[in-house]
């Protein structure tokens, strides 16, 4: 009888880790259950990643939505617990921080179904942020944790929990973007559709509730932005959440005269902007390693950040919006390069977790 996984993702991070691990798990003979939550539900949040990857269809798919934490989780944990009851996996995977890794692990941990982790150990240190409790809650509820760096091994050693649950795979991001860099360089149309050239532009991503559900934040931010782009054209694929916010605030009107707005990007075309930027401004955490791997000066418009290499080598630099100087901080960063380093593995994650996967099934089997 091979393996049988069930899978959970739910937003635009996950289907791309989950791209290059399917693949993974494919290979080594395990049966993949695949349940999609719905948290990023539109086409272009959702459905189009799963063509350009792809990655199967979900088996399931629980429609979701957005809501309130509390009211999303919940309802997901309750739609995650019936699917595995009816499906009876032998062990579940999750992916990140969202709140759809969270709803999958406390339904598979109150069931004693095992859990794996990828991209454990991350911690920003804020546990005002929802994904800070989402990441150290399924960690602590784990069974095997694929730390993606040596940081956050540590970090979970720190945290009192067994080594012989931690496995260093290295980051399943780094291998899916090795997978799509060429592919995008051939197919997408991005910049031609954009009227922008290669390196002469800022790309920016804004998304995170921090930063968007406080006015005085959003408003500084676009400031910032706008700034800037009087120097560099700012590219600004949009967010639905940060569309809303900007609309509530007044602020929309001046977005489109500033910035070159676009619709949330596929894959392809997204890979293709952030290879092509001269820097990328950002509050989300995979681009920020998706900066590094396209070798492109990156600043973060957080207090913090999980990637705590990319600022030591350099790729990185951390912008508070509420004390630090934006438009300054992101042209001062233009044109620099980081220190060479491997800080995320070899591109074979997800090799290594699927093997990984196997061999601890047959251990306690």
């Amino acid at each position: 009888m091979p393996i049988k996984v069930l899978t959970v993702v739910g937003a635009r991070p996950q289907f791309v880790k989950a791209g290059v691990v399917s693949r993974a798990l494919a290979a080594e003979g395990i049966e993949e259950i695949l349940v999609h939550t719905g948290q990023h539900y539109d086409a272009a949040m959702s459905d189009v990643f799963f063509e350009e990857l792809q990655i199967p269809s979900p088996a399931h798919h629980l429609g979701i939505g957005s809501g309130l934490h509390g009211s999303q989780t919940g309802r997901m944990l309750e739609a995650i617990e019936s699917v595995l009851l009816e499906t009876k996996p032998d062990r579940l995977l999750v992916y990140g921080d969202t709140n759809s890794t969270l709803a999958g692990a406390l339904a598979a941990s109150k069931l004693h179904i095992p859990i794996d982790h990828v991209e454990a150990g991350l911690r920003s240190f804020n546990r005002t942020m929802p994904e800070e409790i989402n990441r150290i809650v399924t960690d602590h509820v784990a069974s095997l944790l694929f730390a993606p760096t040596e940081t956050s091994v540590t970090n979970l050693l720190h945290e009192g929990i067994n080594g012989e649950q931690i496995i260093r795979s290295g980051d399943v991001m780094y291998d899916a973007t090795l997978a799509a860099a060429e592919m995008a360089e051939r197919t997408s149309t991005a910049l031609e559709d954009l009227a922008i050239k290669p390196k002469e532009f800022i790309l920016a991503t804004i998304h995170r509730a921090d930063n968007t559900d406080d006015p005085k934040l959003l408003r500084t931010i676009f400031d910032g932005l706008a700034e800037a782009a009087n120097t560099l054209p700012v590219v600004l694929p949009l967010h639905p959440r940060t569309r809303a916010s900007l609309e509530r605030e007044g602020l929309l009107e001046r977005a489109i005269e500033k910035f070159t707005l676009t619709e949330p990007k596929g894959y392809m075309d997204m890979t293709h902007l952030e290879a092509s930027a001269s820097l990328i401004a950002t509050d989300s955490g995979g681009v920020q390693k998706e900066a590094f791997f396209h070798q492109v000066p990156c600043v973060t418009l957080r207090s913090e950040t999980e990637w705590v290499e990319l600022v030591d080598l350099g790729w990185n630099t951390v912008c508070n919006p509420a004390s630090d100087p934006i438009p300054e901080t992101i042209l001062a960063q233009i044109g620099t390069r980081g220190e060479q380093a491997s800080p995320y593995g070899d591109g074979n994650a997800s090799s290594k977790i699927a093997a990984a996967i196997v061999s601890r099934h047959v251990a306690i089997n």
